[in-house]
């Protein structure tokens, strides 16, 4: 009786003992990313086992968002910055390493050629690569907008989870090919819709965040916004005759942005506004969205 009380116990002691060291275990890790988007594929790799903070929240743009203290403050405890190129980046970076020196940059542009920017330029440097790694020249930052150029920032994502997250590798490498097949599906699903071959359309868009998307669809964007600023009398003059060469019959903007240019444009040429955000968090049903929307704009529906 005395043995058995003992035992008893023992596995009381031991149960209560371990569970703080299992909860511990259980913890997510925390990473950081800019912008939304980058939440939607990183939490598609890491599930349940990454926590992610998101810079610029819903509303602003990363051409000129500034953290909240509060948002600098929670950092401290992340053990993974994702980067993506975006001028938010340049001047934070460097500030977002002083509050925390053992955080890991991940650059997850490394190894993507950028595009021209079209018609603007965005304010800010590069900045140094961090940890080792690289950092690509000046160019358009809007790499999350093309599902085959998403492919090798999964791929790098992946790598950094799995490389400092060991014990749960075999579910980010399970999350991460379920990720690339279900790319590969929307790629697939966007070519059709659009077919291949030469730019075989193009559409008006506010600021010109969808070059990429563009290009792998065999379309063409013409940016209504000049150099990052809303475009004069004389210039708006230019596009309402350029989109009545184009016949575009629907003006694209984000809702980051004022609408009032690009409603002008639409109601002299008698078309419609329709917003494409291209910072949703939603990131695959916002794309399938916005590529229904151009589609319909182009008379493919």
């Amino acid at each position: 009786m005395i043995i058995s009380f003992l035992k008893i116990c023992l596995v009381f002691v031991l149960t209560f003992s371990i569970q703080p060291f299992l909860a511990l275990a259980q913890e997510p890790m925390h990473v950081a990313v800019s912008i939304l988007p980058q939440r939607y594929f990183v939490e598609k790799i890491g599930g349940q086992s990454v926590e992610v903070e998101v810079m610029v929240p819903p509303g602003a743009t990363p051409e000129a968002y500034e953290p909240r203290p509060g948002q600098m403050s929670a950092l401290s405890r992340s053990r993974i910055y994702f980067a993506c190129g975006v001028p938010f980046e340049s001047i934070w970076l460097p500030k977002i390493i002083s509050v925390n020196p053992k955080i890991l940059v991940i650059h997850t542009e490394k190894d993507i050629k950028k595009r021209a920017i079209e018609a603007h330029s965005h304010p800010g440097e590069n900045v140094k690569p961090q940890n080792g790694g690289s950092h690509e020249e000046p160019g358009d930052p809007h790499i999350w907008l093309s599902p085959p150029l998403v492919i090798p920032q999964a791929r790098t994502i992946f790598e950094a989870l799995a490389a400092n997250d060991p014990q749960n590798r075999a579910s980010y490498e399970t999350n991460y090919k379920e990720f690339v097949s279900e790319l590969v599906d929307l790629d697939l699903y966007l070519s059709r819709l659009f077919g291949t071959g030469a730019k075989s359309g193009s559409f008006m868009v506010f600021h010109p965040a969808w070059g990429y998307f563009a290009d792998a669809y065999g379309l063409q964007q013409v940016p209504v916004e000049v150099e990052g600023k809303e475009p004069k009398a004389r210039e708006l003059d230019e596009f309402i005759k350029r989109a009545r060469e184009l016949g575009a019959k629907a003006i694209f903007v984000q809702p980051q942005y004022s609408p009032k240019p690009a409603q002008t444009i639409a109601d002299a040429v008698g078309g419609t506004l329709i917003q494409a955000d291209d910072l949703a968090p939603d990131w695959e049903k916002n794309l399938r969205q916005v590529a229904g929307q151009i589609s319909a704009a182009l008379g493919r529906q």
